[in-house]
């Protein structure tokens, strides 16, 4: 397998690949030059780079056509969905990371995405859709006003539940 192809997917349009990797390096450099203007230490703006790549890039890529045929490929189950998100340690990365990013709030957002991917992946088919933009708003709404993230990271947990809730746990786009 191609590094485009784990990256994007197996078999991705042209199309496909420059939107994804176009997110990817766009988010990257957006956060590359907020976080040098933030003053932070470069290996700070390293970590907080590379998670951007993949956030942005990841948002886009798993709404494409290629990821939901290849994430939804038979055999594949609820487990493996829950599985994907439960593998996006990345607020973990940032308390490590990042001055004002804690511990708790690491925590906070890694359990918003898991419970919001557990109420997506056991509602009913018909239900998918709107289960998963409810976990989306109210995820975000919780993360962007009872948790605490400095300035810097405000980004990270509404791109974090779009990439995972909405774009990877939703299949029924699959089609071309």
């Amino acid at each position: 397998m191609t590094l485009t192809e784990r990256l994007i997917a197996p078999n991705a349009s042209r199309g496909e690949v420059v939107c994804g990797f176009g997110a990817a390096i766009l988010g990257a450099a957006t956060i590359f030059v907020l976080s040098l203007l933030a003053d932070l230490a470069i290996w700070r703006v390293a970590v907080l780079t590379v998670v951007a790549f993949d956030l942005f890039g990841g948002a886009v890529v798993n709404s494409t056509c290629a990821a939901k045929l290849w994430y939804y490929r038979p055999g594949r189950t609820a487990l493996h969905h829950l599985g994907f998100v439960a593998i996006h340690i990345q607020p973990f990365i940032l308390a490590w990371a990042l001055p004002g990013f804690t511990w708790s709030t690491a925590a906070a957002i890694y359990a918003i995405a898991l419970l919001g991917a557990l109420a997506v992946t056991a509602a009913p088919q018909p239900l998918r859709r709107p289960t998963a933009f409810a976990a989306t708003v109210f995820g975000i709404a919780i993360a962007t006003t009872i948790l605490t993230v400095p300035h810097i990271a405000a980004w990270f947990a509404p791109i974090l539940l779009v990439k995972l809730l909405l774009a990877h746990l939703l299949p029924e786009e699959a089609t071309r």
